[in-house]
């Protein structure tokens, strides 16, 4: 497995060629990454940023696709055991339908929710478009702030690989908290 100290190298020496498939598979601290070079004069600013914009879109696009396809290639009985009855799809296209903007800048900003509830919006059948918007307007200040972190404060960029990743988990358990207090007023009513 690649280090931080690798990828740093790694673009140091490709630049923004390598800053866009990196931003693809690991947006967040690749962003971070990116901000800390473009202070050390090694990256472009407004091109790094345009390049982990673009990167977390195609990501994001493909997980999408991935909910969108992948519904169909899962066995009946695994669909079955993962409680992904047709009831519950059209609950999730309902939800989406209604809300879906919402939801992903949600799942955009928590991080580690956002694979999920990018499958799921395909697989809710989320129309493209509105997928692609709510996403940029999600994805534009998430990769800026980011990018200025790294300009800002890129020495550290281990300890704030962590923080994201521990940020990312509180949000989770706070959704996930919420989510079963709602469930839970609703259930008793």
């Amino acid at each position: 497995m690649i280090t931080l100290d690798g990828v740093i190298q790694l673009i140091q020496s490709h630049g923004l060629l390598l800053l866009a498939p990196l931003s693809v598979l690991e947006g967040p601290i690749v962003t971070v990454i990116a901000g800390y070079l473009a202070s050390l004069g090694l990256l472009n600013t407004a091109g790094a940023l345009v390049v982990v914009i673009v990167g977390d879109l195609v990501g994001d696009a493909l997980l999408y696709l991935a909910g969108r396809k992948g519904m169909k290639r899962i066995p009946q009985r695994w669909r079955h055991r993962l409680g992904l009855n047709s009831a519950r799809v059209a609950a999730l296209t309902d939800h989406f339908g209604a809300r879906g903007g919402q939801t992903l800048v949600l799942g955009k900003l928590t991080h580690s929710a956002g694979a999920a509830i990018l499958v799921a919006a395909g697989a809710a059948r989320m129309p493209v478009g509105a997928f692609l918007w709510w996403n940029l307007v999600a994805t534009l200040p998430k990769s800026a702030a980011l990018l200025a972190l790294g300009y800002g404060f890129g020495s550290a960029y281990e300890q704030i690989d962590t923080w994201i990743m521990r940020l990312s988990l509180l949000l989770l358990a706070v959704m996930v908290l919420g989510g079963l207090v709602w469930w839970r007023m609703r259930v008793t009513r």
